[in-house]
C-alpha cells in the first residue's frame, strides 16, 4: 500500500479540484476567451496568488478542466463497456454511441461541459502540446472509433460516411449550440432537447421516403 497523503497534500488536492470545477463552469458558461483568472479565483474562493501557485497560466487552467472532462467521458465509456460485457443480452455498438452522446448533452445542459476550443485559438495550440489531454483524447477517440466501425459494419450507421466524420459529429454534440439555445429559451425540458437532438443526429431531419 502507498503512503497515505499528508494533510497538506489533501488540502492542495481539494484546492486543485475546486479550481478545476470553477474553470469547468466558467468555460461552459463564458468560454475560454471571456474567462479571466480573477473570475476563476473568485469562483474557487481563493486569492489569485494562491491559484498561481498551483496553475501557472490561464492555458494550464483550461487544460486541467479539459483533462478532467475527458476523464469523466472515459469513465462513462468504460462503464458502458463493462455493462455490455456483463449483460445477458447483446448491446449494439450504435446503442453505446447513443448513450455516450446522451451523456455528453446532459453534461452540457447541467453546465459542466467546457466548450471545445476553436482550431486557431491559443487554447487549441496549448492543448495540442498537453500530453495528458492528448493521451486522453486519443484514448476516447479510439474507443468510440471501434464502436463506429462495428455500427457501420453491422448496418446500424450508414457506411457511406467517413468514420472520422461520424466521430467529429458525435464530439460536436458535446458543445452543440442548438442544445444551449433550446435550453436558454426556457420552453423545453432537458429530456425533450436531448431526444430531439438525438433524433436529428442519428435519424436525420428528413421524413422517410415514400
Amino acid at each position: 500500500m502507498g503512503a497515505r497523503p499528508s494533510i497538506r497534500e489533501q488540502v492542495q488536492r481539494m484546492r486543485q479540484e475546486a479550481i478545476v470545477t470553477a474553470v469547468n463552469r466558467l468555460l461552459a458558461t463564458k468560454g475560454y476567451d471571456a474567462m479571466t483568472v480573477d473570475e476563476v479565483a473568485a469562483e474557487a474562493g481563493m486569492a489569485k496568488a494562491s491559484l498561481y501557485k498551483l496553475f501557472a497560466s490561464k492555458e494550464e487552467l483550461a487544460g486541467a478542466a479539459m483533462v478532467a472532462v475527458l476523464d469523466r467521458a472515459l469513465a462513462f465509456v468504460n462503464g458502458l463497456r463493462e455493462q455490455a460485457t456483463n449483460s445477458a443480452a447483446p448491446i449494439s455498438a450504435r446503442a453505446q454511441l447513443e448513450a455516450v452522446t446522451r451523456w455528453a448533452m446532459q453534461t452540457q445542459l447541467e453546465g459542466e461541459m467546457p466548450s471545445l476550443p476553436a482550431q486557431n485559438s491559443s487554447l487549441s495550440a496549448s492543448l495540442q502540446s498537453n500530453d495528458d489531454y492528448m493521451d486522453r483524447l486519443l484514448s476516447l477517440s479510439n474507443r468510440l472509433s471501434i464502436w463506429i466501425a462495428e455500427a457501420q459494419t453491422g448496418g446500424q450507421i450508414q457506411a457511406q460516411f467517413p468514420p472520422e466524420m461520424v466521430l467529429y459529429t458525435l464530439f460536436a454534440r458535446a458543445c452543440d449550440p442548438v442544445v444551449g439555445l433550446l435550453k436558454d429559451s426556457g420552453q423545453y425540458t432537458h429530456a425533450q432537447i436531448i431526444d430531439w437532438v438525438m433524433a436529428s443526429t442519428f435519424q436525420g431531419l428528413g421524413t422517410p421516403a415514400r
